[in-house]
């Protein structure tokens, strides 16, 4: 007879899917909250003047801002209540995570205090955004009301109502993704950076065309292009799902007559631990400089600072300088987010509390070492494929003037967002199944009887 597994995996099919109204209504749900998200960046600021608006960024796309803009889903370039997006959150929950390795009280919080540690940290993570919301819709407006032509009406009242919307947006956001998480499928916050960025793809693929169309890439390269595209797609999907597992021992131990124990499971690690982190901060780091010279432009430098703009021109998409930095910053910020993400000394001494060892490594200190051991040389291996991934995309900007969309941080986030809600939607109808299978196990049982 055939176990219950399976029976899952054999009515894994459309008609299962059919079945599943749980399901539909959470696919609906998120559907719904993805419209209403793409709503809002539409919807200006009041007091801007929209066309002026579009007419400065057009100066400035190339920078830090082009890339908010490329998350945001064109927010930043429309000044919509959406413009700041989830970064302050996202910011925040970097802070907060950081913090909580440093920070004696947050750092009991996170090991100690179970679920209750948990929604406190989560609490403070959203203090913290709405502050963060806060500076930065503050620094917006200070920005828009010094530029010329772009506020319809300066003064108190353009600055409080810039504030109160763009932090009231960011808000929204907050509460719309933590509705999806609940009560749809995927991550709530992911997904609404993920829309944002297919957004933009029917952008991309015209640029793309247009470049074909007007010489400046043969059609060959164009079609190259493309197919390296998926190429790089399938990579990610690989190294995504490649971990490795260490195998864990629990010894038998005696109660009474019995025996219990003597289990064995894996430990498994990631080759990329750090996730997307590494570009997102390599990137942002990378265009600071290049952005604020874009606002210090009409200024004189002195005679002796002449040679910064070019130096900054350096630090822009598909340089050479910009290229090296780039692939130093993400390989460094890939060893420091893994070392803040997984401390192998505290996983240790998890696997000793509850009886796990490693076959052939002394529980305690020589499993933590040998932990250390293996994350490194993976963390090498997730760096160099990191890497890959995001200069890929940078030299046929600098070779091929291939569009900006086509980057490497907007295809991790774009693949492992959908890696993640595939998962999800395949979780929930696994659980459907199961439902299934055990009422009719028990209509079985009653007829039995």
């Amino acid at each position: 007879m055939a176990s219950a597994a399976e029976q899952l995996a054999a009515n894994m099919n459309f008609g299962a899917f059919q079945k599943a109204t749980e399901l539909h209504k959470r696919i609906y749900f998120t559907l719904l909250a993805m419209v209403v998200y793409r709503l809002g960046t539409y919807l200006p600021i009041p007091g801007i003047d929209t066309v002026a608006f579009a007419a400065a960024f057009e100066g400035q796309s190339k920078g830090i801002l082009g890339m908010f803009n490329m998350f945001s889903g064109g927010a930043v370039q429309r000044m919509a209540i959406f413009a700041l997006n989830v970064s302050p959150y996202i910011s925040a929950s970097i802070i907060v995570q950081l913090l909580g390795t440093i920070y004696p009280p947050w750092e009991k919080l996170r090991k100690e205090g179970g679920e209750a540690g948990r929604k406190a940290l989560n609490q403070y993570t959203r203090y913290l955004a709405v502050v963060l919301a806060i500076l930065q819709s503050f620094a917006i407006a200070t920005g828009l009301q010094s530029s010329p032509g772009l506020v319809v009406n300066p003064g108190l009242f353009f600055m409080t109502s810039t504030v109160v919307t763009l932090t009231g947006g960011t808000m929204f956001l907050m509460w719309l993704g933590e509705q999806i998480t609940s009560r749809g499928v995927g991550n709530g916050v992911s997904l609404i950076i993920f829309s944002g960025i297919v957004a933009n793809l029917p952008t991309g693929v015209m640029q793309l065309l247009t470049v074909m169309r007007t010489g400046q890439m043969s059609s060959f390269g164009g079609v190259m292009i493309m197919v390296l595209a998926v190429a790089v797609i399938f990579a990610i999907v690989f190294m995504e799902r490649s971990q490795r597992r260490l195998l864990v021992q629990y010894p038998k131990r005696q109660q009474g007559n019995r025996m219990f124990g003597g289990e064995t499971s894996f430990l498994p690690l990631k080759v990329n631990t750090s996730g997307v982190i590494p570009p997102i901060f390599a990137s942002s780091l990378l265009l600071l400089p290049a952005t604020a010279m874009t606002f210090l432009a009409t200024a004189n430098l002195p005679s002796q600072l002449q040679w910064l703009p070019g130096v900054v021109g350096q630090l822009q998409h598909g340089q050479p300088l910009f290229m090296v930095l780039y692939g130093a910053l993400i390989i460094f910020f890939c060893f420091f987010y893994t070392s803040i993400v997984f401390n192998p000394e505290d996983t240790a001494e998890n696997l000793r509390k509850y009886g796990g060892f490693l076959p052939g490594i002394s529980p305690g200190k020589r499993t933590a070492e040998h932990l250390d051991y293996v994350l490194t040389r993976l963390t090498v291996i997730g760096a160099a494929y990191i890497t890959a991934v995001c200069l890929l995309p940078e030299a046929l900007i600098g070779f091929y003037k291939a569009p900006f969309y086509l980057g490497g941080t907007s295809i991790l986030i774009v693949v492992s967002v959908t890696m993640d809600t595939v998962n999800q939607i395949q979780s929930h109808l696994l659980s459907h199944q199961y439902e299934g299978l055990i009422k009719k196990s028990k209509l079985r049982g009653s007829r039995g009887r």
